[in-house]
């Protein structure tokens, strides 16, 4: 089972997030819930560094997947705060789209 789980800060903002574990819902290759959470989180990830202008603190495991650990950095301007905010809870959302169609696959919790 993929687990999602994102922490706000004391303002509420999102500032890290971390996916481990592995779906298992197909054979590899066809897993369409991995496929799924990889395509929304990686492509979060790559909106920052786009659109916000820098790179944030990321964490994975490049071989075995199942682990992303994404952090924000304290020290960036507000404009790359606002970006960086509506990518993460976009992020979110699609989060838990996923996991009201796939339960049984993937949990969101948010801290």
């Amino acid at each position: 089972m993929i687990k999602a789980i994102f922490t706000r800060d004391g303002d509420g903002a999102l500032h890290q997030f971390k996916l481990t574990g592995h779906a298992d819902s197909g054979e590899y290759g066809q897993d369409i819930v991995c496929a799924a959470v990889s395509a929304v989180s990686i492509g979060a990830v790559n909106g920052i560094e786009a659109l916000a202008g820098y790179e944030p603190t990321v964490v994975a495991d490049e071989v075995n997947g199942g682990h992303l650990d994404v952090t924000i950095p304290h020290r960036i301007s507000q404009d790359q705060r606002h970006t960086t905010q509506i990518l993460l809870e976009s992020l979110l959302l699609a989060m838990q789209d996923i996991a009201a169609d796939y339960g049984d696959y993937v949990t969101v919790q948010t801290k």
